[in-house]
């Protein structure tokens, strides 16, 4: 014990007394451990995020959407003054789902109606649906203040309005939206909630929605039906047109995870025998998007490991140099120690410990600068689009999630700790052979 002790102790002497040539050594190994964490922390980041806005849809639900087919569009091109395209799911869809899937949590119809939202002279970009009460739980919405609708809204076709956050945002600048009147169309309606944000503005869970759930309308969707029926009409450079869907979109809530994509095949083949080629349904399940989220992020992890791999490679070859340098440097120290009685053993522990040493604290070094990078990477970029001269060029609403992995430094420290050993082996032995007699002749 007094043995090792000791080469510790002498090792950690040799590196002092050369402090920059040790620090220009472990350069490599704390940049490479310090790039390695920065980067899987911000890998980590960006999946967790994508992951956490995919399950804000609901792992176990399956949407089925109508929409518009190629033919409908095929008319609309066409020189036509005026036409109706009926297309989408039915509500003899629905009542088929309801009895084909008995054993599902939850299923909620949503149907989109009217074409303006405003309050006194002010409107907003939004969307009106009808739906039911399932849908708060199935969309994982929350209400901030009031309520949500209810079964008795549904019953006496009750118009009353559930509100995103941008659009009492947006509508009610100056005023309290909370028993304040809305209007859709010309319609008027009474909000008696207002939901939390969710994040899904421009990412992975509104590419599969299709819209910023933050700017919905949610009405009951029996006033939905007896307010606005099913045919809207739209009037578009000099032609007239209608659309007739019954029912936009279907959420199926399946009893677990398991089943999610069992389910989602039978919905298919289900809506494929009514509706021929799905031409105006789509049906989206977002346990797939979570499924191949984790395939990405665990290939992202894989081109993270190489990359690492590489970095830690060019700081191992960096110490093997600057030891060989040394070896030859000490030929004459080498000779000594020989001459008074050091063996071959202990001229390789004084190197490797040398080497393991400068490969540990540049491990340190680099978790720390990591460690440092990824806290600071989240306000930097927050702070970017205020910067001077350059904050023009980045997205007001630019954000990057970071999150920084116990597995990441314990990997990235023993890794550089390991290089260090590996790549003082070579100078290690070629120092123990060295003749004792010709290592004394030398200058």
């Amino acid at each position: 014990m007094t043995f090792i002790f000791e080469i510790i102790r002498l090792g950690l002497k040799n590196l002092r007394l050369q402090m920059v040539r040790s620090f220009l050594t472990a350069l490599g190994i704390i940049l490479g451990v310090g790039a390695v964490i920065t980067m899987v922390s911000i890998g980590e980041g960006t999946k967790r995020e994508a992951l956490r806005q995919i399950e804000q849809l609901g792992a176990r639900n399956i949407i089925i959407r109508s929409q518009k087919p190629p033919e409908s569009v095929a008319q609309q091109g066409a020189q036509q003054t005026s036409f109706i395209a009926r297309y989408g799911i039915t509500r003899s869809d629905l009542a088929v789902l309801r009895a084909k899937f008995p054993d599902a949590e939850a299923i909620a119809p949503v149907k989109a109606v009217g074409n303006r939202i405003f309050h006194a002279d002010r409107r907003q970009t939004s969307q009106a649906f009808g739906t039911t009460p399932e849908l708060l739980s199935l969309a994982n919405l929350r209400v901030a203040r009031g309520r949500y609708l209810t079964p008795q809204d549904l019953s006496s076709s009750a118009t009353v309005a559930v509100i995103g956050p941008e659009v009492a945002k947006e509508l009610y600048r100056y005023d309290d939206p909370l028993h304040n009147t809305i209007r859709i169309d010309d319609k008027v309606f009474t909000v008696v909630g207002i939901l939390e944000p969710v994040g899904l503005g421009g990412e992975a869970g509104a590419a599969l929605i299709g819209r910023d759930l933050n700017l919905d309308v949610h009405i009951p969707i029996t006033t939905a039906r007896q307010i606005f029926g099913d045919l809207q009409f739209r009037r578009t450079s000099g032609s007239f047109g209608g659309e007739e869907v019954q029912i936009s979109e279907i959420y199926l809530a399946s009893p677990s995870r398991e089943r999610v994509l069992l389910d989602a095949s039978r919905v298919k083949r289900l809506m494929e025998g009514r509706h021929k080629d799905l031409a105006d349904i789509g049906i989206k399940v977002p346990y797939e998007l979570l499924t191949s989220a984790r395939k990405s992020a665990m290939t992202w992890n894989m081109v993270l490991a190489a990359i690492a791999g590489i970095s830690l490679l060019v700081g191992g070859i960096g110490i093997m140099n600057i030891m060989l340098a040394n070896v030859t440097e000490r030929t004459r120290e080498i000779g000594i120690r020989r001459a008074i009685g050091a063996t071959r053993r202990h001229i390789i522990w004084q190197f490797l410990v040398e080497t393991s040493v400068l490969a540990a604290i540049g491990g340190i070094v680099g978790v720390l600068l990591g460690i440092a990078i990824s806290l600071g990477v989240e306000p930097l970029v927050e702070w970017l689009p205020h910067a001077p001269i350059v904050g023009h060029y980045f997205d007001e609403d630019a954000q990057l999630s970071t999150s920084i992995t116990l597995w990441s430094i314990v990997l990235s420290f023993v890794v550089a700790t390991l290089t260090g050993l590996v790549f003082g082996l070579y100078p290690a032995f070629k120092a123990a052979r060295q003749d004792p007699i010709v290592a004394l002749r030398h200058d």
